[in-house]
């Protein structure tokens, strides 16, 4: 199942990658070339970003490639690493569903019940918040199924 997840989420920060990447050159070439500036390559690019670094970060908890900030000395962390890393990932699947699951179903129901909408697409704001909760259930995911795997080697 995460081999599943993982290849359909790399395709998918790739495709969207992919699309950042030709908005920005073709916003460039019909600036600069064309002298007729593309209206909607602005916020394709800037929905793409947030789709990219959201996604881009459930990535990385899923391959553990995310930023540690060492506040205890690796030694007293050393002696207990089970501990610690199961607290770590407690609190990212915490803080994920909380703040990224929770508060991103709040956000996208508020942008969908007041019809909020980009300016240049009317795109419903809301679809594009989705990416929110959307990445913090495959944060949880991630963060949960590691946390499980790793008391399953420390009892076998």
């Amino acid at each position: 199942m995460r081999a599943k997840v993982d290849a359909i989420l790399e395709k998918l920060v790739l495709f969207i990658l992919f699309l950042m990447l030709t908005s920005v050159v073709w916003q460039v070439f019909s600036r600069f070339v064309l002298s007729a500036p593309s209206t909607i390559t602005d916020e394709i690019s800037s929905f793409s970003l947030i789709w990219l670094g959201l996604l881009g970060a459930a990535y990385a908890t899923g391959k553990h490639l995310h930023l540690a900030i060492d506040l205890i000395s690796e030694k007293v962390v050393a002696k207990k690493k089970n501990l610690f890393d199961g607290i770590v990932y407690l609190s990212t699947f915490t803080f994920a569903f909380t703040v990224m699951v929770i508060g991103g179903f709040r956000l996208c129901q508020l942008c969908f019940q007041f019809r909020q909408t980009s300016a240049t697409l009317e795109i419903p704001l809301g679809f594009i918040y989705l990416v929110v909760p959307l990445s913090g259930l495959l944060i949880c995911y991630y963060s949960l199924q590691t946390f499980i795997n790793q008391r399953k080697l420390n009892r076998g």
